[in-house]
């Protein structure tokens, strides 16, 4: 079990995944080779438009059909996005064991375990896939504590409302 380059973004507050894209960044300026696959997001890729501009160094995949969020979805609609999913994750094995990149980000992967699209021990096997020289970053909004002992660094970020003294 190895814990190697494995980070964690978790929490209840906004801003993991820009947390994770700007770590995206930080390897691209290095002339490091980025992936980052999304889960859960729909998809509508406007507010990454700007990303398409970094490729090849940054590439962004996301796998679902409908533009709506997955908790926006009807059931049916959600039952029919998992195969999607499923696609997504199999793309992700592919990539870490093939270390076709220097950092692999894959968004909301801890959400799939909230929503039960898949189970811990699917993330465990996805890390235990991955080369050892291959930064991966998970990021979801639970951290569950299965995972602990499979990760490196865990950040959690959460939202501070400060009210006017």
């Amino acid at each position: 079990m190895s814990s190697n380059h494995v980070q964690v973004y978790c929490g209840d507050g906004r801003g993991k995944s820009n947390a994770a894209i700007g770590l995206c960044i930080k390897y691209a300026s290095m002339g490091k080779d980025v992936i980052v696959v999304q889960f859960l997001k729909g998809s509508n890729m406007d507010e990454l438009e700007c990303l398409k501009r970094l490729e090849p160094e940054i590439r962004l995949f996301r796998f679902e059909s409908n533009v709506e969020a997955y908790t926006e979805l009807s059931k049916e609609e959600q039952l029919n996005e998992d195969s999607n999913i499923r696609n997504g994750l199999n793309y992700v094995k592919k990539v870490l064991v093939t270390g076709e990149c220097d950092l692999l980000v894959v968004d909301e992967i801890l959400g799939l375990v909230d929503h039960h699209i898949i189970e811990l021990n699917d993330v465990i096997r996805l890390i235990e896939a991955k080369d050892d020289d291959m930064e991966l970053v998970l990021t979801g909004r639970n951290m569950p504590i299965g995972l602990t002992s499979y990760v490196s660094d865990v950040f959690k970020i959460s939202t501070v409302k400060m009210t006017e003294q």
